[in-house]
């Protein structure tokens, strides 16, 4: 889950089986295993009394609530749902002290990478556009993600459908973000702002556009800049296609997520296998060869049709002659 770096401690370490009971509504969750943590708090799956829930907790009531609003903002955008249903909010009684936690809905299914990794690069685009798509609405609502990637980003299906699982970075616009990862963090490879802003959630789009060509990352050279990431996205034939959308993300130049989601799909449409057209010259070779079979049976059928004239005249002559002899026969017979 979201996490400031890789040391961050577990803030909490229940086993299997540990029964949590909600202090204010009396709800009953088992935990069935951690599915992540991060400096923030820990994520367990549990068993509520209507199935399979995610369970977060933390020890500051100040990120649960931050995380509970941007649940609540989320859900009143309409469209598909941008995160997960906020289910319950409650306190935890654990050895005399009081644990925050919320439970949301459990979203099933698998992470981005592994899913490109199972099913092939070719589903990246379609996923990407619909992730860009999801942004714009967050932005349009004041809020930037601020922690996007691949572990965060859920594929559901069928049909799929890509999902943010953890909020937990998603910051007000204007104000400081409040957790990245190193490896799509603005600040982290081109020491740019970490302002919460449309063009930082692009910036990690393009690295998760990277990290799908190298599922194992790479680390920053010396002090890391544009010329590191754009050797990366060349020396890979899979992300050349996407380029252009990346460096332009990566450098800041969209104005907003829309505006990426369109040069996206715009280079895949010009990736797509062409419908072959006829070569100009071979056209007119074609019709000149159709011009001159057809000139040449015209011809023959002319050819036909005047030897046919000539065939009816000597028969006519002929008729002639034969009825002139006769009559000249029976005109000498008559004067004999």
């Amino acid at each position: 889950m979201a996490m400031m770096n890789n040391t961050s401690k577990k803030p909490f370490n229940f086993p299997p089986g540990t029964v949590i009971k909600g202090k204010w509504y009396n709800h009953i969750y088992t935990i069935v295993k951690e599915l992540g943590y991060g400096a923030n708090g820990i994520v367990y799956l549990v068993q509520g009394t209507s199935g399979y829930q995610a369970l977060k907790m933390s020890d500051s009531n100040i990120s649960i609530t931050s995380e509970v609003n941007v649940l609540k903002a989320f859900s009143k955008v309409q469209g598909p749902p941008l995160g997960p249903r906020l289910l319950d909010v409650d306190d935890w009684e654990y050895r005399g002290k009081n644990v925050h936690f919320y439970v949301m809905e459990y979203i099933q299914g698998t992470d981005l990478l592994s899913f490109v990794q199972a099913k092939g690069f070719s589903w990246t685009g379609v996923l990407v556009s619909q992730l860009l798509s999801d942004l714009e609405r967050i932005h349009k609502e004041g809020w930037v993600f601020g922690d996007l990637k691949p572990e965060n980003l859920i594929v559901t299906g069928q049909p799929y459908r890509i999902r943010c699982i953890d909020v937990g970075g998603t910051t007000i616009s204007g104000r400081a973000i409040k957790e990245f990862t190193e490896f799509f963090d603005r600040g982290y490879w081109l020491g740019g702002s970490r302002r919460a802003e449309p063009s930082y959630d692009l910036f990690s789009v393009g690295m998760i556009l990277i990290n799908l060509g190298y599922p194992m990352r790479f680390t920053k050279a010396g002090n890391g800049n544009m010329q590191q990431l754009r050797q990366a996205i060349r020396s890979k034939e899979q992300l050349r296609k996407f380029e252009g959308p990346i460096l332009n993300a990566l450098e800041g130049k969209f104005q907003s997520a829309s505006e990426m989601r369109v040069s996206l799909l715009d280079g895949l449409s010009h990736t797509q296998p062409v419908k072959p057209k006829l070569n100009p010259k071979v056209s007119k070779s074609v019709s000149s060869r159709s011009h001159v079979r057809s000139s040449t049976s015209n011809t023959r059928r002319y050819q036909h049709h005047q030897t046919g004239k000539s065939g009816h005249f000597l028969e006519t002559v002929l008729v002639v002659m034969i009825v002139s002899l006769l009559y000249v026969l029976y005109i000498y017979g008559e004067l004999m």
